[in-house]
């Protein structure tokens, strides 16, 4: 088992790093929250959980160990595989999830694309014993400072291979449709990459 891999990112892609360890490009599949904070040519460390299929291997990444082990804590429901698990954590926070199964709250998890209201009552019925404690105050999204997001964004954009203009352009464009609290980072970057996709 990979429990963790550290080194030089390489490379980035819409679902993935490649982070060099040893000399090894080591293929890592990733949220697009994940993404936006990874920086070609910079260190990185990710917490990352190994899948094994009969015809694959395929290596997931994550921001700390706590997504890690809700990402495979996820995968023990029924109906769950490791997209559909990496998919709950990029519309949510770790913590938000646990709220959401603990009180179920079927609304914020059929948020996720994939899951609908009964696989979001099987979520509850299997995993709210064992999602851990609760922190008082989470909300329903992952969500992000203020002033963080338009260099995070641009930043993922840019490492996704739009150049540094066509990232800033849609970042402005993007800034003027957020009003009041700000959406989570991939909630944002997907956004962006939406406008992008008109102008390519």
């Amino acid at each position: 088992m990979i429990a963790s891999v550290r080194g030089t990112v390489t490379a980035t892609g819409p679902d993935h790093a490649v982070v060099e360890v040893g000399g090894i490009g080591l293929a890592v599949q990733c949220a697009p929250g994940t993404l936006a904070d990874l920086r070609v040519g910079q260190p990185a460390r990710l917490a990352t959980s190994l899948v094994v299929r009969e015809d694959s291997l395929t290596l997931y990444g994550f921001p700390d160990d706590d997504a890690k082990q809700l990402f495979e804590l996820l995968q023990t429901a029924s109906g769950v595989g490791p997209r559909l698990a990496q998919a709950v954590l990029a519309v949510h926070t770790p913590d938000a999830v646990r709220k959401a199964i603990a009180n179920a709250d079927t609304a914020a998890l059929t948020r996720v694309p994939g899951i609908g209201k009964k696989g979001a009552e099987r979520l509850v019925l299997e995993l709210r014993d064992r999602v851990g404690p609760v922190p008082v105050g989470v909300d329903g999204a992952a969500g992000v400072t203020a002033g963080a997001w338009p260099d995070q964004v641009r930043q993922a954009l840019v490492g996704l291979g739009w150049s540094a203009a066509q990232a800033e352009q849609a970042v402005a464009a993007v800034a003027e449709t957020v009003e009041g609290e700000t959406p989570p980072v991939p909630v944002l970057l997907k956004q962006a990459i939406r406008l992008l996709g008109r102008t390519r």
